[in-house]
């Protein structure tokens, strides 16, 4: 697997974690996920089925926004 940093923005309670989260989780080949509000940081280990253009998306897709770090 790869990992993938992101910087979040929009994660404003423990709620938008949660729909952040899920979001991700959906996509294919995802493994470990840590989401840091206070940071505004998502790490993310992917696999080969998916791209980070993809995870991109469905953050973006989700209402969020992200850039790699």
């Amino acid at each position: 697997m790869e990992n993938l940093l992101l910087k979040i923005t929009g994660l404003i309670d423990d709620s938008s974690v949660r729909i952040l989260a899920n979001a991700i989780q959906d996509l294919p080949n995802i493994g470990h996920l840590e989401i840091s509000r206070e940071k505004g940081e998502a790490s993310i280990d992917y696999g080969r089925f998916v791209s980070p253009e993809d995870i991109i998306q469905a953050i973006v897709d989700a209402g969020f926004e992200a850039e790699c770090v």
